[in-house]
């Protein structure tokens, strides 16, 4: 049986991963360290919360004290870091979070898990992992005729978001570098699927729309990007945590770029189709133009074809049946967006004890 420790296994993909593995298998311990912060949800995991091969720890990733007892009680084989900061509008507006959160954290919980790496020995140490997932924003803005982002793309992120994220996984690549340890960075496209927060494009398009409430969309909505279905994401991680190599990046992406004012449309368009507005107008009627995001980049685009060669990885879902399976997901659960909007699950998540 291997033991995974999951950082930030309640929020949108490490909820969604937490579950693709006790879906995969029980001989797999699943331990979930989340800070909850606000867009951690314990209703996330709501039905795994009595599965025997699962473990929820209530604490962050830059509490040191908490980390070295985890690792050794759990006796940890991979570590799949999850934990971060991640909305770019609120990065603008308050970077220092994403800096603690993504920098700081990333460092602590490198460090700790170094530290029991350091001690272990035989096939337990020659099998251990640890996995820093982050994000395609760390490559900057594409014009529409560039070639779409690689392994080898240099760094220039744009926003404090992903100039955090990109120093996380510096920090990740020196841990190999300098100390040998046996880590491995993706960085991933657009998300998008169920638990996803709803300040997000997506969840919060459809449920503004079933709310009859304004869609809005900044500049001219023709920022591009590529567009990666959360289960695929999820199998893409388990892929490389299985066999990817010791201190390389591997690049995880859709295959589905689009702008998105596309992706609107398209949402609009499904709507229409599953649940009709009472006075028969079309979604597409909410629609506004708002002010440019600052620092917007225009487009992001993935090549995943060094995870496709290597490791046989590539996505199940076009846009067309992951969007479908999304907004059905949405209507079929308007319990858990009820509890997102009056925020009875930050009640549940203040109940919660370390």
């Amino acid at each position: 049986m291997k033991t995974i420790l999951i950082t930030g296994g309640c929020g949108f993909i490490g909820s969604n991963f937490v579950r693709y593995l006790s879906n995969l298998s029980q001989e797999i311990q699943i331990i979930n360290l989340d800070k909850l912060t606000y867009a951690g949800n314990p209703e996330n995991l709501l039905d795994l919360e009595n599965s025997k091969n699962y473990k929820f720890v209530h604490g962050d990733i830059g509490d040191k004290s908490l980390l070295d007892s985890l690792f050794k009680n759990e006796e940890i084989d991979f570590v799949v870091n999850f934990a971060a900061e991640s909305h770019v509008d609120r990065s603008i507006d308050s970077p220092e979070p994403f800096f603690e959160t993504n920098v700081i954290g990333t460092l602590r919980l490198l460090n700790s898990a170094r530290e029991y790496w350091q001690n272990l020995s035989g096939n337990k140490k020659e099998g251990f992992r640890f996995l820093h997932v982050s994000t395609d924003e760390v490559y900057g803005s594409l014009n529409f005729s560039d070639p779409a982002f690689t392994e080898e793309t240099p760094y220039q992120p744009n926003s404090p978001y992903s100039a955090s994220k990109a120093s996380s996984d510096h920090i990740v690549r020196a841990g190999f570098h300098t100390y040998g340890m046996p880590v491995i960075t993706t960085n991933c496209s657009n998300n998008y699927g169920p638990y996803q927060f709803p300040e997000k494009l997506i969840p919060l398009m459809v449920l503004n729309a079933l709310e009859g409430k304004s869609l809005p969309i900044y500049g001219d909505g023709m920022n591009v990007r590529d567009w990666l279905y959360v289960e695929d994401h999820c199998d893409a991680i388990w892929s490389v945590l299985k066999g990817g190599n010791l201190g390389e990046t591997y690049n995880i992406g859709g295959c589905n770029e689009m702008p998105n004012l596309e992706i609107i449309d398209s949402i609009c368009s499904l709507l229409d189709e599953k649940t009709p507005r009472k006075d028969q107008t079309s979604y597409q009627d909410l629609k506004i133009f708002v002010k440019d995001r600052p620092g917007h980049d225009f487009r992001y685009a993935i090549d995943c074809s060094k995870i496709n060669r290597e490791l046989g990885w590539k996505p199940k879902e076009t846009f067309k049946t992951g969007i479908n399976k999304t907004i059905d997901w949405y209507l079929e659960n308007t319990n858990w967006c009820d509890h997102i909007f009056n925020k009875s699950y930050q009640r549940q998540r203040l109940g919660t004890q370390a």
